[in-house]
């Protein structure tokens, strides 16, 4: 590479590393015990799903009015928001708000057994995870704190990228997993730094990725609404929400998005006026039957009042993204084994972040253009400086 390539990469990896990497050690000490979150919170009684027996809530069960109705009956004066299927258990929740914009702090989680009839229940709190996501998602700054994130993690990919093109000669000279032991403690260190890098960089430019990706759903989910729903609903623009007292059967609009959806599994649904909906319709989404599939989710909007079939058609590219990059961001698609390796790889990722600023807090006072001679004179030689 030519003198003036090296130091444009040599300052994108430098400064986009600087900038990000304090919030990345943030990210991945709050990401650890949210990858097992499902473990934490059963260990702490928060699992529902355990005692329950019988067939999947998205397969068969109770009618859905009924189970409705009960959710409502437990939380007189609000609507429903949503209602979500379980493909292992009868275990059927409902979030309830005091209106169908109502921001999370104020939605109620109830759970409930299809099977039975029976109510679990609100979920139960914990404190400590709640804290974790919310510092993890948005460093309780809102929609400014996700779009921060979202840019750090665009950083993050950058500085990986601009990394790799820097190490990428050194490569072809040396043998990989070579750490200079016999060498000063600085090229020890950026030898380490340069493997552990090097060893996860596919998982960490897909972690970086698929964070981004997360810190702008509410954009992608209002952009779908309002092109997508709104074009699929323009009959309706003008009405406002519809009450529940005017809902029509739920179970009736189930069959008519099933008849148009055969072979695929509810996952959940969302009532009027939410965010995943219009103000007219049942929103229920269903999901592939397949491992690579059951995060795709495709939209069948029902007329609440009739019952009848709006439409359906598949989302976006961009918010079939999001739907994948959730459980991908966290693993938890792949049960404990899948856990445990996103818990090794994201402690490398730590190990580079911090060898990385002890790299640069330790470094000596030279100039820029003596690094990148340094660096030219290593890819010709196989010793990275």
């Amino acid at each position: 590479m030519s003198r003036s390539t090296i130091r444009t990469w040599y300052l994108i990896h430098k400064w986009s590393s600087l900038i990000c990497t304090a919030f990345l050690l943030m990210l991945c000490a709050t990401g650890l015990p949210l990858i097992f979150h499902d473990e934490i919170d059963a260990a702490m009684g928060g699992d529902a799903e355990s005692p329950l027996v019988g067939a999947p809530s998205a397969e068969d069960g109770l009618p859905l009015d009924r189970m409705l109705a009960t959710a409502l009956a437990e939380r007189p004066g609000e609507v429903p928001l949503f209602m979500a299927f379980s493909q292992d258990s009868p275990l059927l929740t409902v979030t309830t708000g005091p209106a169908p914009d109502a921001p999370g702090s104020e939605m109620t989680l109830l759970f409930f057994d299809r099977a039975t009839g029976a109510s679990l229940g609100p979920a139960p709190g914990n404190a400590l995870m709640d804290f974790l996501l919310q510092l993890h998602t948005d460093m309780f700054l809102g929609q400014p704190g996700m779009w921060l994130l979202g840019a750090m993690g665009l950083l993050f990919v950058l500085a990986l990228v601009s990394g790799t093109v820097l190490y990428a000669p050194f490569m072809r000279r040396l043998s990989f997993g070579t750490v200079r032991k016999a060498r000063s403690e600085r090229v020890k260190r950026l030898d380490q730094h340069n493997l552990f890098g090097v060893v996860a960089f596919a998982w960490m430019a897909v972690i970086g990725l698929t964070g981004a990706i997360n810190a702008f759903a509410d954009p992608l989910i209002e952009g779908w609404r309002d092109g997508e729903v709104a074009a699929m609903t323009a009959a309706y623009a003008d009405e406002a929400p519809l009450p529940p007292e005017r809902y029509g059967s739920l179970d009736a609009a189930m069959t008519s998005a099933q008849a148009a959806l055969p072979g695929r599994s509810p996952q959940f649904i969302g009532f009027p006026g939410g965010d995943w909906s219009s103000g007219h319709h049942f929103a229920i989404f269903f999901q592939g039957d397949r491992p690579v599939t059951q995060h795709l989710l495709t939209p069948a909007l029902v007329d609440a009042a009739s019952g009848e079939l709006t439409d359906a058609r598949s989302m976006p590219a961009l918010n079939q993204a999001l739907m994948i990059s959730k459980p991908l961001h966290f693993g938890d698609y792949g049960g404990l084994p899948l856990k445990l390796v996103w818990t090794l790889l994201t402690l490398a990722t730590i190990w580079v972040l911090w060898t990385g600023l002890m790299l640069w807090f330790r470094r000596s006072p030279r100039s820029i253009e003596q690094r990148i001679e340094e660096i030219r004179s290593g890819a010709r030689s196989g010793v990275p400086a």
